[in-house]
C-alpha cells in the first residue's frame, strides 16, 4: 500500500502496488491472487477483514500467504483461523502480548511458515518451544527452519512445563 492503513476497510480505496509479475484479474475485475501483503501499516485489529477480502479478491478462500508484519496487532484475530489454505503467516513486529494467542493457529491444517519475532511474546520463557509444541506441522519459524533437534527440545520442554489435562471420570460411570 502507498500510505499506512489504520483500518482494514481503508484497503478498499487503495490500489495494490505492482509486483514483479503482473496481477491477473477475474472477469469481474477482482485480483486472482493467493497472497496479501499488509505489512508496514498501523493496523491494530482486523475488524471486517473477511468482508473486505471478499470485496477485494475473487477467491479469498484460496489465500495461502498473509503478511501482517510491522503493524500494531495485540492479538491473533480469530478471522485468520478461518483461512484454511493459509500456509505462510507473517506476524512479526507487532504487539502480541500473550503466548497463548498461538493456540488459535493450531486449527490451520496447511500452516507451514510462521513469524512472531519482534512481539512482546518473544520475551516469554520457552517462546520457541511453546510455538513448536503448539504448531507441530510448521517447518519454518521466525525465518529459520525447524530441525529434529528443535522438535526434540520442544518435546522435552513440553513434558517439563505443560501439565497434561486431567481426565475426569464421572461418578455415575463407576
Amino acid at each position: 500500500m502507498v500510505e499506512s492503513q489504520a483500518s482494514v476497510t481503508d484497503l478498499l480505496s487503495e490500489e495494490p502496488r505492482p509486483g514483479l509479475r503482473p496481477l491477473r484479474h477475474s472477469k469481474s475485475g477482482k485480483p486472482l491472487t493467493q497472497s496479501l501483503w499488509l505489512n508496514n501499516n498501523v493496523l491494530n485489529e482486523l475488524r471486517d477483514f473477511k468482508q473486505v477480502l471478499s470485496q477485494l479478491l475473487e477467491h479469498p478462500e484460496n489465500l495461502a500467504w498473509i503478511d501482517l508484519s510491522f503493524n500494531d496487532l495485540t492479538s491473533i484475530d480469530p478471522v485468520l483461523t478461518t483461512l484454511f489454505n493459509l500456509s505462510v503467516l507473517y506476524l512479526h513486529g507487532n504487539s502480541i502480548q500473550r503466548l497463548g494467542e498461538v493456540n488459535k493457529l493450531a486449527i490451520l491444517p496447511r500452516l507451514r511458515s510462521l513469524t512472531l519475532h519482534g512481539n512482546p511474546i518473544e520475551e516469554e520463557k520457552g517462546y520457541r518451544q511453546y510455538v513448536l509444541c503448539t504448531l507441530p506441522r510448521i517447518t519454518t519459524f521466525d525465518f529459520s527452519g525447524i530441525t529434529k533437534a528443535d522438535r526434540t527440545t520442544a518435546e522435552v520442554w513440553k513434558r517439563m512445563n505443560i501439565k497434561p489435562k486431567k481426565v475426569r471420570i464421572k461418578q455415575d460411570a463407576l
